[in-house]
């Protein structure tokens, strides 16, 4: 039976939002700031702060205990905190692993592993706690909207911290290096805090919140019981491989692109990273079109929103084929809008993609505290990936050079492969659920 909770009105939606432009933020920190300064500032090897992304994300395979810890304490709220505070101070090691580097004691390559470590586990308790919270408070009707609006304040707090962060580090110094991420992550942390205060108001009293281990209370599953109970779930392993592939297919072109614009079209390299920005516009025009319409129209529409999923599926496919096009003709063809198109229909996938967690989680066959374990296990999906896609693609363009001799045939067959991903997910989606979920409504097959 479903709990009585108010469901959550537009002002907690965006205060929600407020936590994920924090989480947002602190990543960008450890990801791409650091990553710069160590092969920049310091000609570190290009390899250690890629490794150490990685390995964040395999990290991130934690996000199921996680979860189903929140599910079994009933109240998501602590594990937000304490994931953003393990978040924050896995930054600042990251830094003070940098210096003792920097200085020549091996020591710090040991401290570096295990500050990414508390980064991805931070990242784990925090964002899985945060979508279990949405996925169980928000109303049907809003939950494109509410995906689209914290999509876009993770989007912006990435912005707003990388030009603070930028600012404040010239002249660059180890010193002001340190007090920069500590003070973004302090600021990230009490805005987190602050914003999730008194959101699960009228919850349930907290059973055990942090202890995984003992016997579950009231009769709750086991951590064990519940991931067999899940995967049991035919709709919840289908819509995992459906996560999977669509992100990896979306990740794999993150590290070629620029490069495929410069090497093949001529861009600079400002006009090349201005592709980025192209394409992160023509996401967020696709996020906010699909939550205004998917939260107006979606539940109307025959289908609801999986066909807002197969859009933007097949609409990526598309683009990517435009991509083909453009490896094999090369200047002449209307690069940017192709891009911009790109980031469109990714954008669109993605809304939808959230919003349909959000629905398969509130509720599914493992009961009504499942949310949590559910999202972990998509999550976990999600981060391997993100961790593939990236290094595939990369490892996939300079294989298929060495093979054919040829750039134009070697980028068309890696966004060819791109493509049928797309559309491989496209067909997950497109089957029968065994419950036929909408945007306002829920009605069990």
């Amino acid at each position: 039976m479903r709990s009585p909770i108010p469901a959550l009105g537009w002002v907690g939606i965006v205060r929600l939002g407020v936590v994920q432009a924090a989480i947002g933020a602190i990543v960008m920190l450890a990801t791409s700031l650091l990553n710069r300064v160590m092969v920049v500032e310091y000609a570190l090897p290009a390899a250690l702060p890629a490794g150490l992304v990685a390995w964040h994300y395999a990290v991130q395979l934690s996000r199921p205990v996680w979860g189903h810890g929140s599910d079994r304490g009933r109240r998501r709220t602590p594990w937000i905190i304490a994931g953003m505070a393990l978040l924050a101070a896995g930054a600042i090691v990251a830094v003070w692993a940098l210096g003792v580097i920097t200085g020549g004691a091996t020591l710090g390559y040991a401290l570096a592993v295990l500050a990414f470590a508390m980064i991805g586990a931070g990242v784990g308790a925090a964002g899985t706690s945060l979508l279990a919270l949405l996925a169980s408070r928000v109303a049907p009707e809003r939950r494109a909207a509410a995906a689209a609006v914290t999509w876009i304040m993770m989007v912006a707090g990435i912005a707003l911290s990388a030009a603070g962060a930028g600012a404040l580090l010239d002249p660059f110094s180890f010193g002001r290096l340190l007090q920069v991420v500590a003070g973004v992550a302090a600021g990230a942390v009490l805005a987190a805090t602050l914003a999730v205060r008194g959101v699960e108001r009228g919850a349930p009293d907290p059973v055990d919140r942090f202890d995984l281990m003992s016997t579950p209370p009231s009769g709750d599953p086991s951590f064990g019981d519940a991931l067999r109970a899940l995967w049991a779930d035919t709709e919840a392993r289908r819509f995992t491989g459906f996560v999977f592939l669509s992100m990896l297919a979306y990740a794999m072109q993150d590290l070629i692109l620029e490069p495929f614009t410069g090497l093949r079209f001529g861009l600079t390299p400002g006009q090349s990273t201005q592709v980025s920005g192209i394409q992160h516009g023509g996401v967020l025009l696709g996020m906010i079109l699909t939550g205004i319409a998917g939260s107006g129209f979606g539940g109307r529409a025959s289908g609801g929103m999986r066909h807002w999923i197969v859009g933007g599926c097949v609409g990526s496919a598309v683009a990517l084929c435009g991509l083909v096009m453009a490896a094999r003709v090369g200047p002449g063809w209307p690069i940017l809008a192709n891009i911009f198109a790109l980031g469109f229909a990714n954008g669109v996938f993605a809304v939808a993609a959230i919003g349909a967690m959000m629905a398969l989680a509130d509720g599914g066959a493992t009961g009504t505290h499942s949310a949590g374990i559910r999202m972990g296990i998509w999550g976990a999906a999600q981060a391997i990936a993100f961790g593939l896609g990236g290094l595939t693609g990369a490892v996939a363009v300079d294989a298929g050079r060495a093979l054919t001799g040829s750039l134009p045939q070697t980028f068309m067959l890696v966004f060819g492969a791109e493509a049928l991903l797309f559309l491989v997910a496209a067909v997950l989606a497109l089957r029968p659920p065994l419950r036929e979920v909408h945007f306002d409504r829920e009605v069990v097959l």
